[in-house]
């Protein structure tokens, strides 16, 4: 049988985190959420996240351990995923890039979906509190992203979180805001479908 593999670090982040406006939306239907229930899940890294690197783990733990207030149980080699990304950008706060536009992909093999952005990627993880040096109008704009992949290959539900805390706040540090946007893409789950929850 089977052993749920559950790191140290996933539990520690059961502590509350810093309090961070994050903007959160879920896509689903009614077919597909057969497949995201519940259940044996495995967490891999995505788009502008690299697997066994520190700062990515912190991320990849703040999304195991709120699938696992859900009931999921992490297993590194369950049929079904949790593919994260990351996307991350340091600019001028009221240049913050809109989120409007979305092209929801639930239901579609892999590489669908609504949250694929090309910018900011590269950019690196965990900067966090070391970027924007003295100025304060910059913020650490972010995006967390979830696609649970059924073991069909086809996209049983998609979310994301936004926020863009100020770069050089405490509450920009990569495992607060890993903690934060977790939790909150992952309160109510499965969520309403297409609602967007929090205000940027």
């Amino acid at each position: 049988m089977m052993k749920a593999i559950l790191p140290l670090a996933v539990l520690a982040l059961a502590v509350p985190a810093a309090a961070t406006d994050v903007a959160v939306t879920r896509f689903h239907t009614a077919e597909s959420l057969g497949s995201a229930a519940p259940g044996p899940i495995a967490v891999r890294a995505g788009a502008g996240l690299e697997a066994g690197t520190l700062q990515s783990q912190i991320w990849l733990d703040a999304v195991a351990a709120a699938l696992v207030r859900q009931g999921f149980t992490i297993m590194p080699d369950a049929a079904r995923v949790a593919e994260v990304t990351l996307d991350q950008e340091v600019i001028r706060s009221e240049a913050a890039r809109s989120r409007s536009g979305v092209n929801i992909g639930v239901g579609a093999g892999s590489g669908g979906g609504w949250y694929g952005r090309s910018s900011g990627i590269g950019l690196g993880v965990g900067f966090g509190f070391n970027l924007g040096g003295k100025r304060s109008g910059e913020v650490l704009d972010s995006r967390l992203a979830v696609t649970i992949v059924g073991p069909d290959g086809k996209h049983a539900w998609e979310g994301r979180a936004d926020a863009s805390p100020r770069a050089t706040s405490k509450d920009a540090e990569s495992r607060p805001l890993a903690t934060e946007m977790a939790d909150k893409l992952f309160s109510g789950f499965p969520g309403e479908s297409g609602a967007t929850i929090g205000a940027r």
